[in-house]
This record gives C-alpha cells, structure tokens and sequence, in this order.
C-alpha cells in the first residue's frame, strides 16, 4: 500500500502543473467534479472515550485495583491534510495525512505503598488511503459539496508512560467520513469533517508479572475537523479518469 502513496500524490496535485492559460480563480467553480483535485487541511478536536483502558485498569486484574482513579482525558487535538482527486463526478480518491496526541493519568501503587498517579503520553500518525462520494447542491456562493467516504490505512499509535520506555505498534485504522466543502471561490473553500475511527495502541504495564494486562488506549473514536481546501482546474482527460 505504501508504494501507492507517491502515484496518488502525484496524482492528486498534478491538476496544477496541467492547468490552461487562463484565470482559473475568475472562474465559476464547476458543477461537474469529474477531474478535479484538491489539497485539503485540517484542524480540530478528537473526542475519544478510554473507558475500556480505565475499567481494565483499576478493574480486579489491573495495577489499580482498588486504587482511586485519575481524572479522564476526553480526547485530543488532530491535523489531517487530504490529496484528493475526482475520478468522475460521484468518485473521489485520496489520501489523508494524520496525527494527533492525547496526555492520560493512570493510578498505580508506588514503592511505598501509597497511590501514584502516573502521566501517559500518546501519539498516532500514519496514512490513509480512501474513497469518497459526493455531489454538488447549489448552496452559498459557488456550490456545497457534501461527501461520504470510508478509508484504511497504516497507523504508527504509541505510548510513553511517565518512567517507563515507549510502546510502539504500527496498526491499520479504519475510517467512516462525512463532510463538507462550502466553495467561496472556483479554488478556495471552507471544509468541515466528522470521522469515526477505529484505532488502538498498547499501554505499558508497571508489572508485567503481577499485572499481565493487556492494556490498551483508543486513538478513534470522534473526529471533528475544520479547515481550508484548494481546488485544482478540472481535467478529465487525466488517465485515472478512465479507470
């Protein structure tokens, strides 16, 4: 999959070396997508729930049995950036670039027996490569485009509990999409996503003997971003549009 990355790349932002004479940002953004690429980037929030991390945690097998829990992290922030190209006017396939970060407290027993309140720092980034639909409505200046995609890819997700060395596990991520791009000029537009996702990473325990876990931390769930999105000229005739 990865040796497929560069190919979409390309052709996701050739658009711009094929474009014709002409003022293109002049123009009316055209209703028919067939052709068009377009290099979008995001920012925004993931709202994530770490209840089955927490409950096996502190539940009777965990290192904080009995122990008071650590207040919860909701989630995290994320960047996403998408190279996208129209295959026709219904299909679009890309690929999306993402991170994002999120800090947990856990409770653990401390050499002296009191209770420990350990930092967890976690991280996941990777590539997805994916499939959109979507369509044109005649809404706001030049055009809504709402979409629906799926979309999977590799994922590196980690953690680093305060103390200890890093956990590592490259996995693959699976993604449900909707969105949509309010057009306010032939290139420039406002785009807002929401993402499922589904993506888990491993959680170091303090004593693998006594605590063999495995303990795990959720990087999906909700993904609310909002960014900007550039819109290459159309060109249909591009080979990917034949396939």
């Amino acid at each position: 999959m990865l040796r497929r990355l560069p190919l979409v790349f390309a052709l996701a932002t050739a658009p711009a070396l094929a474009q014709e004479e002409g003022d293109w940002s002049a123009a009316r953004a055209p209703t028919n997508l067939d052709g068009v690429g377009r290099i979008t980037v995001q920012a925004g929030y993931r709202l994530t729930s770490n209840g089955t991390l927490y409950d096996a945690w502190y539940g009777a097998k965990g290192p904080g049995n009995g122990l008071e829990r650590a207040p919860e992290s909701s989630g995290g922030p994320l960047g996403v950036a998408t190279f996208a190209y129209a295959m026709s006017d219904l299909v679009e396939v890309g690929i999306d670039l993402f991170g994002t970060a999120q800090t947990l407290r856990l409770s653990e027993p401390g050499p002296d027996g009191t209770t420990v309140s350990r930092k967890v720092s976690t991280v996941s980034y990777g590539a997805l490569l994916g499939v959109r639909f979507q369509g044109v409505l005649d809404i706001g200046p030049q055009g809504l485009i709402p979409s629906a995609g799926v979309l999977t890819g590799p994922a590196v997700i980690s953690s680093t509990r305060e103390g200890a060395s890093i956990q590592e596990r490259v996995s693959q991520a699976w993604v449900g999409s909707l969105g949509a791009t309010l057009r306010l000029s032939a290139e420039w537009g406002i785009t807002a996503e929401y993402r499922f996702m589904l993506l888990r990473g491993p959680v170091e325990s303090p004593n693998a003997e006594a605590f063999k876990g495995p303990f795990s931390f959720s990087h999906g769930g909700n993904w609310f971003g909002l960014g900007v999105t550039y819109a290459f000229p159309p060109n249909p005739s591009r080979p990917m549009a034949s396939f």
